[in-house]
């Protein structure tokens, strides 16, 4: 072999050698930051659509009823209070407006927020509020995961001053029901956005246990999944008492919530809200005691739903950013101790306006409880 030909092998060689060390660096680096996401928490903002007007409600409150016709009209109730909220960035917006929905997704995905989980609305065969996310999973976009929870409770006006009035009731007919109900759904839970665990999309319940027969309702839900490709599902429960026992009525996982003893606490007088310090109560919100795989913690910004029930609502005062970065250390600890994969976090919630519980920025604080969650997912590697 010539000089030149042995110097242009030698040189293949090389290239080569270069080449495959660079690829395993990537790979190696590319695997490293798929573990490190797997390690960090994985948080889903609870999702509420009823910022646009429907009929129904046209007919029950007033023409053009949304979540803002409270939010605006709220006043304070005692010294301190802190009303009415006005939105800030994302103003007074309609779900309607694509553009709306595609700036939430981009304020969420950049403070760190890793799926929306819409509130779904199912009575027997008829739905309410769906058209936000019909557009969504009409449109494919935001691309910004999903799941859906179903808000599983009857309509009624005890949140503005009508508590013996029931809107539409929610009931359970049967089998023919929760089948016709898959189906409406199974077009989201194909869509490549949707939420999973373990492969399988995540469902939430609201109610779970008003649902009778709840073992019934999700073996026959895993069955349609099975049936129509899908490797079944990962079901999650609302969990305002430690005593239930989840798994047993068939559930994979519940949502810890809060704990209903915070509510039995004396009013100061007929005219006023309950009111309660938002730093006395935050801390019991995440559970200290060693907890099963299976529970997920919820982080909970602030409370006041006094724009939808004035003197008959509860508030949790003077919720402040740092008040809630303690609460988020805490939930971000037990995550820590999950299983990859398994570090879910709720958040409630995302935009619950007249209920004083949304993470977007307002007027006060701006951008403030979203900064926390992003300052502290950046701790987490």
């Amino acid at each position: 072999m010539s000089f030149l030909g042995l110097l242009l092998r030698n040189l293949k060689a090389s290239i080569r050698s270069l080449f495959q060390l660079r690829q395993k660096q990537s790979n190696k680096t590319s695997n490293s930051e798929n573990q490190s996401a797997d390690e960090r928490p994985k948080l889903i903002a609870l999702y509420l659509p009823q910022f646009h007007p429907i009929p129904e409600n046209d007919a029950w409150w007033g023409k053009g009823f949304t979540e803002w016709t409270n939010v605006a009209r709220a006043t304070p109730l005692f010294d301190e209070h802190y009303q009415p909220r006005i939105p800030a960035d994302l103003g007074f917006y309609d779900l309607r407006v694509p553009e709306t929905r595609q700036a939430q997704a981009n304020l969420a995905q950049q403070h760190g927020i890793g799926a929306f989980c819409y509130y779904h609305y199912w009575f027997s065969g008829k739905r309410l509020l769906e058209r936000p996310f019909n557009e969504v999973l009409a449109s494919g976009t935001p691309n910004f995961p999903f799941c859906l929870c179903w808000a599983n409770q009857s309509w009624t006006g005890i949140w503005h001053g009508a508590p013996d009035r029931i809107l539409i009731e929610q009931t359970y007919p049967g089998v023919v029901d929760a089948t016709q109900h898959f189906q409406a759904l199974l077009p989201a839970f194909h869509d490549k956005r949707y939420l999973r665990v373990a492969g399988k999309p995540v469902f939430v319940i609201f109610r779970p246990r008003e649902l009778p027969e709840s073992r019934g309702f999700i073996n026959l839900w895993k069955k349609l999944a099975l049936e129509n490709g899908l490797p079944g599902f990962h079901f999650v429960g609302f969990a305002s008492s430690r005593d239930w026992n989840y798994l047993a009525d068939g559930f994979d996982a519940a949502l810890w919530t809060w704990d209903p003893k915070l509510y039995r606490r004396t009013k100061i007088s007929a005219a006023h809200p309950t009111v309660l310090q938002y730093g006395d109560v935050a801390q019991n919100w995440i559970p200290k005691e060693p907890a099963p795989d299976s529970l997920y913690p919820c982080l909970m910004p602030n409370w006041d739903n006094t724009p939808r029930c004035g003197a008959e609502g509860y508030v949790y005062h003077q919720s402040t950013p740092e008040l809630f970065r303690a609460q988020v250390r805490a939930a971000f600890e037990w995550a820590r101790k999950r299983p990859s994969g398994q570090k879910i976090i709720f958040v409630k919630a995302w935009n619950e306006w007249a209920e004083g519980n949304y993470l977007e920025p307002d007027m006060r604080h701006g951008l403030n409880y979203l900064q926390v969650i992003k300052e502290e997912l950046r701790g987490c590697g």
